[in-house]
């Protein structure tokens, strides 16, 4: 009876509706509550279907399914050919098994060196120097309180990414030519004597990093753009009511609102720092600075297509994929650790 009059009470001081799950032990605590539960509970917890939901978001898998496709062919079936790194590949197959002699030969070679060396050395300098860029154009550009204005200046400074490097490369190759090129032209009418660029092995790679600068820092900053846009405005009504001042407002409101957004990028960026643009060096490139901008993709390109050893060349491809993934892991842990935000 004590027995009966304690879960009477306690019946009561739960509304009398104390659920009763089946005693059997055996059926998974995830399923007898789900019968327990009234059906409108159970419809949420469950939730829609997978049928329900490619109905109804199919016009957005659609439009997905070219990049998915193009992705799948061009970047993920290729993989699986990756095998030639440790292959001895012939006309007639099969290729021979070799391990990673192909590798051995890589490494023994100083091109090799020469070539990883050019690559960190132009990559860093794009890092450096190219990279902060978009991040100052986007605060600039927030700055600009006319739409009219600040929509024009986008649409100018956008416009050089959707250039092929072909007609990039002409453009530089005319404005620095030493005899008619307007930077030299300028030169000489301050006093000092024509310089050709684009044979110049000092100068060469910063040809290439104010060439990326003059392509891509317009259209970057498009996406730290969105990120500033996407601040609440009453934190800068906050900030404005505490007394700061413009700059105040860019460095304690605007910059770490974007944070994440940089975090992102440099972590990708970081991941294709072995891979210091092939069409750019390709354009750019004469057999007067070729031991200066001979990059890992040029090195590969030329191995593989120039004199056909396919497993040495991608033996060099994979090695530039497999330092890409340690940049982008080891990126982002680094950023996780000093900002909280990665990745993943």
């Amino acid at each position: 009876m004590a027995a009966n009059d304690g879960q009477n009470r306690d019946s009561a001081a739960h509304g009398g509706n104390v659920p009763k799950f089946r005693e059997d032990s055996t059926q998974p605590r995830y399923e007898r509550i789900m019968n327990e539960m009234s059906p409108e509970g159970a419809a949420v917890m469950s939730g829609p279907g997978w049928r329900e939901k490619v109905r109804q978001w199919w016009p957005y898998y659609a439009m997905m399914a070219p990049g998915l496709i193009f992705f799948f062919i061009w970047h993920y079936v290729p993989i699986w050919e990756a095998k030639m790194a440790f292959e001895q590949v012939r006309i007639i197959p099969p290729n021979i098994w070799v391990g990673l002699k192909n590798f051995q030969q890589l490494f023994a070679s100083p091109i090799f060196y020469q070539v990883l060396a050019n690559t960190l050395i132009i990559s860093g300098m794009k890092i450096l120097f190219v990279f902060p860029v978009p991040i100052m154009v986007a605060l600039l550009l927030n700055e600009i309180r006319s739409g009219k204005l600040r929509g024009a200046i986008q649409s100018a400074i956008y416009l050089p990414h959707f250039l092929s490097w072909v007609v990039i490369a002409g453009v530089f190759i005319a404005l620095l030519s030493p005899t008619d090129g307007a930077v030299n032209q300028i030169q000489q009418s301050m006093g000092f004597g024509t310089t050709n660029y684009l044979t110049n092995t000092g100068t060469i790679r910063w040809v290439l990093v104010i060439s990326e600068i003059w392509r891509s820092a317009g259209w970057d900053s498009l996406l730290y753009l969105a990120a500033i846009f996407a601040i609440d405005p009453q934190l800068y009504e906050a900030a404005e009511m505490d007394g700061a001042n413009r700059w105040q407002k860019i460095l304690h409101v605007t910059i770490p609102g974007i944070v994440p957004t940089i975090a992102t990028r440099f972590i990708l960026n970081m991941g294709m720092f072995l891979s210091a643009d092939l069409n750019q060096v390709i354009n750019f490139q004469n057999d007067v600075n070729a031991s200066t901008i001979d990059i890992l993709d040029t090195y590969v390109y030329r191995m593989g297509l120039s004199t056909g050893e396919y497993a040495l060349a991608t033996a060099a491809g994979l090695f530039k994929a497999v330092i890409g993934m340690i940049l982008v892991v080891t990126s982002h842990l680094v950023s996780k650790r000093l900002t909280g935000k990665g990745v993943w």
